[in-house]
């Protein structure tokens, strides 16, 4: 029997009209846009209204997606959501974004790996198009980073917007598609990158209201020298794995966290000019970096296209995926 691949066939986004200038930053707490930018890389980000949660990014996405592809919404087998900002602890939102978007017909779940969710929604949906079980998977992913954000605190405040991206996979037998996945995890990162309340251990009380415990809590440099080794480590790994050179890979698309890491791992892998970056318009968007940053660069993929995507988030949880480019530019 012919190996079944699966295949991204086309990508879709939103990202809210409503900027956040490092200057607006700067109003809030003491900072200003020289520290913003040589820290970060960062100069603006986008913010989503109050009011509105994560479905409402995700649903655009998916709609434009299906737009693009020119899918029948009944025709999704399963949809999943990878998001750290549902718009509820429950029902999930993938069930919320498959209603709104008319997949009546998917089984739909979300996944909670922060800033690798879509690394992991990846995989998790390459696997069910792999059991030939499903066609058409739907993997959306983002977050409203802003809702959970300390505009107080000048070391994380400047750091997060709100985006999300979907991307349709579906079956080919050519060799294309997820062609291979490390996905790692290090629970001892629990402490150094968190948002403890709101869940079962801290509920929702003055308590923890007062002590901004609903708010991302990161210790910066720990995190910063752990997403650089990991991210580099896991990527060269399954680079060798797949016995690429540098001069094989198009791109790498890494996780835009902080423009300091990028740059540092692309150095690792030695392809410094091959790099996705979109950091400074969105800032870090969670689980939506790498499927934005896919989709600002489609038009200059090509079928064949070596990609290495590469994330490192809370847990801590990061992978490295080796993606071969299914299809020519951008689909109108």
């Amino acid at each position: 029997m012919d190996t079944i691949n699966a295949i991204i066939t086309g990508i879709g986004a939103y990202a809210p009209e409503d900027i956040l200038t490092n200057e607006d930053i700067s109003r809030m707490v003491d900072t200003n846009d020289e520290w913003i930018t040589t820290r970060v890389g960062i100069k603006e980000r986008r913010v989503l209204g109050k009011g509105l949660g994560l479905s409402y990014m995700a649903v655009r996405a998916v709609n434009q997606l299906f737009e693009k592809t020119k899918t029948n919404a009944e025709e999704v087998d399963a949809l999943i959501c990878a998001t750290t900002t549902p718009d509820y602890h429950f029902p999930s939102a993938a069930s919320m974004i498959a209603h709104q978007s008319g997949c009546k017909n998917a089984f739909t779940f979300d996944l909670h790996s922060a800033c690798a969710g879509f690394l992991s929604g990846l995989e998790t949906g390459a696997n069910f198009i792999r059991s030939g079980r499903y066609k058409k998977v739907v993997v959306v992913a983002g977050d409203k980073m802003t809702s959970i954000t300390d505009y107080t605190d000048r070391t994380t405040c400047p750091l997060f917007g709100d985006a999300c991206g979907a991307v349709l996979l579906e079956a080919t037998h050519e060799d294309l598609g997820i062609i291979d996945t490390i996905m790692r995890t290090d629970g001892t990162g629990v402490e150094h990158l968190n948002m403890k309340g709101g869940g079962s251990a801290y509920p929702a009380s003055h308590e923890t209201v007062d002590k901004h415990m609903h708010y991302v809590y990161q210790d910066g440099q720990y995190v910063f020298k752990h997403a650089v080794t990991y991210m580099a480590d896991v990527s060269i790994e399954v680079v060798k794995r797949n016995n690429l050179e540098k001069e094989d890979i198009d791109w790498i698309v890494p996780h835009q966290a902080n423009l300091r890491i990028i740059d540092a791992v692309a150095r690792r892998l030695g392809v410094k000019d091959k790099v996705m970056i979109n950091i400074q318009k969105y800032g870090n968007t969670s689980a939506g970096t790498i499927p934005l940053c896919l989709w600002e660069y489609e038009d200059r993929l090509k079928k064949g296209d070596n990609l290495i995507l590469t994330a490192f988030g809370a847990g801590f949880t990061w992978g490295a995926i080796y993606l071969k480019w299914a299809y020519d530019g951008k689909k109108a």
